[in-house]
């Protein structure tokens, strides 16, 4: 291979490493969140800088398939978690 092209590969791969490492570095807090809505259960994982948007996140998730709709979702977001542990990293 050239030393150019050689070069260029390695660019890419440091800037990959780069996005990799900023990306993961500020996710601090994992949350798992259980929800019951509409007779169904449903368990997410989510992770954030801060444990109440980590919190968040996770129920968001959690209550998407177990709702139909905008109206479900807010409601189903709006309700205390069955479940929801929490750690850091």
């Amino acid at each position: 291979m050239k030393p150019k092209t050689l070069l260029t590969i390695a660019a890419i791969l440091l800037f990959v490493a780069f996005l990799a490492w900023t990306t993961l570095s500020a996710q601090k807090v994992t949350c798992e969140v259980c929800v019951s809505y509409n007779g169904q259960k449903n368990c997410a994982s989510a992770s954030h800088e801060s444990q109440i948007e980590a919190a968040r996140s996770a129920q968001s998730t959690a209550c998407g398939p177990v709702s139909r709709g905008m109206n479900d979702a807010i409601a189903c977001g709006n309700r205390p978690p069955v479940s929801q542990q929490c750690r850091t990293r």
